[in-house]
């Protein structure tokens, strides 16, 4: 059923032909009546196939129709034919120019429709209309002026009621029409959010594939010279060597599978291992120092929960700071990392005393020359709401300083001592993993 209504919407003159066709069925045995009359048959008969016909093309021409229906109606007005039953069609086209038509078209159906009502009772059934086809029902009444404008009135109901049903579709259809273009318009925005949230996802999983390249495949590249450079004059070192090669290329391996299932399917997520945090810090220092880089650490204020983007941007900012101090900083470089809490926020510092010149490269280009290195790191510290600065030391070596916001701390009435700088010792609520300590 669904499908033929769309199919006559489609085809708006086959279901008016049908209509026209349906009228023009009783019609006929009106024109055959006045076969016999040549003078009644030519007034029925024009009027009947050129309504039927209007009919057939009203939604297709509208606004001409109404105009050939209001020139039928004036000539029957003024020649005083009376009326056929094919001025039925005078209300349908009445309708047709309200629904279909222009606002003018629309504005002149409701002005013939209202008029069609005096015209058709003062021309054909008013005392003084001396037609011979229709009876005269109002003949021998009173003159009086009350009755002469309620059957003016009664006459012009139905064109009016048809009218207002054409207004009342011109209206829903508006409507409809309006819906069907905000639907379209949100489909269209949903399409370019959808693809900008999918570039938004590829360029944090490129920064995550350069942070982990880069810092990984860096320390393999170390180990692997130092290992042929001691391979024969310290066998247990190059053994040991090639172990930290092995792990870091395992952990490299794990952290590509994270990313690489982020693109397979959003159901597989959780079978890949959790993003690093501020917790794996220590894991992450100890990896470099093995890769030969000095790594001094220390905790400041108290250690608290953070949210989750933070703990993330925190962990690959200092990740790429080292990595950076490393292929840039030259020979018997060190560096320090500093973590400060406190109740705005926390702040982190990390600071090398190599080669400044050189380092500088990686705020030009990142650090493997391909546009992401810090550029990467200020767009991760710009998602959480922090701010990054970077750049030469005055003394030589690179600074990387950011501020990063973090949630209140469940304990902030705590006593002043306990936020003070510690250099040992564990530290509450965070576990072995972010110990304050200085190495």
């Amino acid at each position: 059923m669904q499908l033929l209504y769309s199919w006559f919407r489609r085809h708006p003159m086959v279901a008016d032909a049908a209509w026209a066709l349906l009228l023009f069925l009783p019609c006929a045995l009106e024109v055959l009546e006045a076969w016999q009359d040549d003078y009644q048959f030519l007034q029925v008969a024009p009027v009947t196939f050129v309504l039927c016909g209007v009919l057939v093309v009203r939604r297709r021409f509208p606004d001409a129709a109404v105009a050939v229906a209001i020139a039928v109606g004036l000539v029957q007005v003024g020649f005083r034919t009376g009326l056929f039953l094919a001025d039925i069609a005078l209300l349908i086209i009445a309708y047709t120019g309200a629904a279909f038509g222009k606002v003018w078209t629309s504005r002149i159906s409701l002005l013939f429709g209202l008029a069609a009502g005096p015209l058709a009772w003062f021309s054909f059934y008013h005392p003084g209309f001396e037609g011979t086809q229709h009876g005269n029902p109002a003949r021998g009444t009173s003159g009086r002026v009350w009755l002469e404008v309620a059957m003016a009135v009664v006459f012009s109901t139905p064109f009016l009621l048809c009218w207002v049903l054409g207004r009342l579709t011109r209206i829903r259809r508006a409507y409809y029409m309006q819906l069907e273009d905000r639907a379209a318009r949100l489909e269209r925005e949903r399409d370019a959010q959808s693809k900008i949230a999918v570039a938004a996802e590829r360029a944090r999983i490129a920064r995550e594939l350069h942070d982990v390249v880069a810092h990984n495949v860096s320390v393999m590249i170390v180990q692997a010279d130092g290992a042929s450079f001691v391979m024969d004059s310290s066998p247990e070192q190059a053994r040991q060597a090639l172990a930290t090669i092995a792990g870091t290329g395992r952990q490299a391996l794990e952290e590509m599978r994270r990313l690489l299932g982020l693109l397979r399917s959003a159901d597989s997520v959780g079978e890949y291992v959790p993003q690093p945090s501020v917790e794996q810090l220590p894991d992450l220092l100890e990896q470099v120092r093995s890769a030969g880089l000095p790594v001094a650490f220390k905790v400041e204020g108290e250690p608290r929960e953070l949210p989750r983007g933070v703990e993330l941007t925190a962990y690959r900012i200092v990740q790429e700071a080292l990595t950076n101090a490393r292929k840039h900083g030259g020979p018997e470089t060190t560096a320090s990392v500093r973590l400060r809490f406190d109740d705005r926020g926390m702040d982190l510092v990390i600071e090398d005393d190599g080669r400044g010149a050189s380092t500088a490269l990686a705020v030009q280009g990142g650090a493997d020359g391909f546009g992401h290195g810090l550029i990467g790191m200020r767009e991760r510290v710009g998602m959480v709401g922090g701010t990054l600065d970077a750049g030469p030391r005055p003394g030589g070596g690179f600074r990387i300083s950011a501020s990063l916001p973090l949630k209140p701390s469940r304990r902030s009435a705590a006593a002043p001592a306990e936020a003070a700088v510690t250099e040992s010792g564990p530290v509450p609520d965070r576990g072995p993993g972010l110990a304050p300590h200085a190495s």
